[in-house]
C-alpha cells in the first residue's frame, strides 16, 4: 500500500440499476503520483465506478471521498464529432475554458500534438484525438487524472506511445492517475497497482506480483511492455488473459 496521501477513495461503493447489480461493495483508492489501472470484462462496472469517483453519479450505498479542492482532469472513453462540424482543435480546447494562446500551445506540445492546433477535430486519427483530449484535461492543471479506455481506436504503436506519455505526465506533473483499460498487453508494465473488477474487486495488487509469460517462460523482475499477463484468482487455475472469474464471465456472455 502506498504511503503517499490519498487523492480519492471509494469505500463500499454499491450501484444497481433496478434489479441489476453493477457494483458490489467496491473499495479502491488512488494516491499521489500513483497510476492505478482498472481492468475487467465488458459489463464489469469499470466506467460506472469512474463516474461515481468523479462525482457524476451517486452510489446506492457506500461513499467516495476526494481531497478537498482537488483539481480533476477527465478523458472520456470516446468522443463523437459530427464530421461536417467545422471545429478546430484550438476551438475545441476553449469551448468550456478560456486559455491564453501560449498555454494552449504548451499543453499540445506536451502531449505531442503541437502541429494539430488548426486541424479539424473530425479529421484526426484515433491517437491524435486521444492526445487532444488529454491536452484538454491538462488545461485544468489536474492533481488527479481519470482516463477511461485512453487507447480505444489507437493502433498498437500508438498505444505504446500513449502509455509512455501517460507515465511521463505522472512523473513530471506529480499527479495521480486512475486508468480504465480493456487491453492487457501494454498496461501492466506502466501501472503501480491493478484492480480486476467484475462487479466486485476480484483481485488487486502491484503488477510485479503478477506472473507474466512470454511464450512458455515466466519472466522475473520488471514487466516488459508487449506481452500478455497471467495471474491467479483465488483457487482457479492459472489462465492467460483475465483472471478465472472474469474469463468464465466472458465465456458465458460470448
Amino acid at each position: 500500500m502506498s504511503k503517499r496521501p490519498i487523492l480519492a477513495e471509494a469505500q463500499g461503493v454499491t450501484v444497481h440499476y433496478g434489479e441489476r447489480l453493477v457494483l458490489d461493495h467496491v473499495d479502491l483508492s488512488v494516491h499521489e503520483r500513483e497510476i492505478v489501472t482498472l481492468i475487467g470484462p465488458n459489463g464489469a462496472g469499470k466506467s460506472t465506478l469512474v463516474k461515481v469517483m468523479l462525482g457524476l453519479q451517486q452510489p446506492n450505498h457506500g461513499k467516495v471521498t476526494r481531497r478537498p479542492g482537488i483539481r480533476i482532469g477527465y478523458v472520456p472513453q470516446k468522443l463523437s464529432i459530427d464530421p461536417v462540424l467545422p471545429l478546430t482543435v484550438r476551438r475545441f480546447l476553449t469551448l468550456t475554458r478560456r486559455s491564453p494562446e501560449a498555454r494552449l500551445r504548451q499543453v499540445l506540445e506536451e502531449v505531442g500534438a503541437g502541429h494539430l492546433t488548426e486541424a479539424q477535430l473530425a479529421t484526426l486519427s484515433g491517437g491524435e484525438t486521444q492526445r487532444v483530449l488529454l491536452a484538454r484535461a491538462l488545461l485544468r492543471e489536474p492533481q488527479l487524472l481519470f482516463l477511461d479506455e485512453p487507447i480505444q481506436g489507437v493502433d498498437v504503436v500508438g498505444q505504446s506511445e500513449l502509455y509512455d506519455l501517460i507515465t511521463r505526465l505522472r512523473d513530471e506533473r506529480d499527479c495521480g492517475i486512475l486508468m480504465v483499460s480493456h487491453d492487457l498487453h501494454l498496461v501492466m508494465a506502466r501501472t503501480d497497482r491493478v484492480f480486476c473488477l467484475d462487479q466486485q474487486v476480484c483481485c488487486s495488487g502491484h503488477p510485479e506480483r503478477v506472473k507474466v509469460l512470454q511464450g512458455e517462460q515466466p519472466i522475473e523482475g520488471p514487466l516488459p511492455a508487449l506481452v500478455p499477463y497471467t495471474h491467479h484468482h483465488h483457487n482457479a487455475p492459472e489462465r492467460q488473459g483475465w483472471c478465472g472469474s472474469c474469463q468464465r464471465k466472458e465465456k458465458h456472455h460470448g
